[in-house]
């Protein structure tokens, strides 16, 4: 293929979800471009940085922007360059090259709180201050999405699992195997939690290059929510990990992570600490999703989460990658 016969772009097809789309499009056999900031030996690939202007020789009909600096620590620059100067830049390249569809990959963080959240809806309105810097770069690119002129979608997946991920389940399982991850100890009833199996997303992202999908917001999950702790033990039993011993208030937790994170900005910038303010909150506090308007749009998942953890361990077993 030819870089100006791509009928879509996707920005971050060097990651997570990114190249698992390039693989459902060329799977589908739509002709597909892919960008991201990593070198990678591949014809329909090329390498560019989204922080700065950058001109393709394709005019798409769609660009699926699921670029991003998704990790849960890091330097506040790095999340302006990397969330929002790219997206501005990504904004900028649809305006030259004819108004193409754009589809934004955000994020369910940005309704974050610390406190439990039920039934979270499009119509839900947005915490005055984020959770994180993650979750305030990814609100401000929505921003910046919202104003672009061409017909626009807004895409806020939670917790998306499965082969290949980089972010959700390598940081547990790294820990849980160096005997590092407490079990944290709330009062209440058990921590509830939505998540999205990858291919139930690419799925979506497919189904988002046809003519007939609205504008706005769209929160996406596997519509099952599951018992985050019970979910979390039974996913490392699967591993062959042992369960984690010792038990931790979420208050002593959450004064630790902050510590700690105080620690590493001031003398290791650059090193994500062993514990985050963020990663407690998502195993303290209940996050579910009003999905109506995703079930509407979209259709049910096709493949459940109970389906979906058996073949992301299949594939830990397979690959070792963690």
């Amino acid at each position: 293929m030819h870089e100006r016969d791509a009928k879509v772009v996707v920005t971050g097809a060097s990651g997570f979800i990114g190249s698992k789309l390039m693989a459902s499009l060329r799977e589908a056999g739509v002709a597909a471009l892919g960008v991201g900031r990593r070198p990678l030996d591949s014809p329909d690939y090329r390498q560019v940085d989204l922080s700065e202007s950058f001109t393709l020789a394709s005019r798409p009909e769609t660009v699926v922007h699921a670029a991003a600096l998704s990790s849960p620590w890091g330097r506040r620059r790095d999340y302006e360059t990397n969330n929002v100067e790219a997206t501005r830049q990504v904004i900028d390249y649809c305006r030259r090259t004819g108004w193409p569809r754009l589809v934004y990959l955000s994020s369910s963080s940005v309704y974050y709180e610390n406190a439990d959240q039920l039934d979270l809806s499009e119509s839900t309105p947005l915490p005055r201050r984020a959770i994180n810097l993650y979750a305030e770069t990814k609100r401000r690119a929505e921003a910046l999405v919202a104003e672009y002129e061409g017909p626009r979608l807004i895409l806020r997946p939670r917790a998306v699992f499965g082969p290949g991920d980089s972010v959700v389940f390598p940081r547990i399982v790294t820990a849980a195997r160096a005997g590092k991850l407490p079990l944290l100890v709330r009062s209440g009833p058990p921590v509830l939690g939505d998540l999205i199996y990858i291919d139930n997303l690419t799925d979506i992202l497919l189904q988002s290059l046809r003519n007939d999908w609205p504008d706005g917001c769209i929160n996406l999950t596997n519509h099952e929510p599951v018992p985050i702790i019970d979910f979390l033990l039974q996913l490392l039993e699967r591993l062959g990990i042992p369960h984690p011993r010792r038990q931790v208030r979420v208050a002593t937790a959450m004064v630790a992570a902050g510590l700690l994170e105080t620690l590493h900005r001031l003398f290791l910038p650059g090193k994500e600490p062993p514990i985050t303010r963020f990663g407690v909150s998502v195993f303290a506090y209940s996050k579910t999703f009003d999905v109506s308007k995703m079930l509407g749009v979209f259709g049910p998942p096709r493949i459940p989460v109970r389906e979906g953890v058996e073949r992301f361990v299949q594939w830990v077993q397979d690959t070792q990658p963690y």
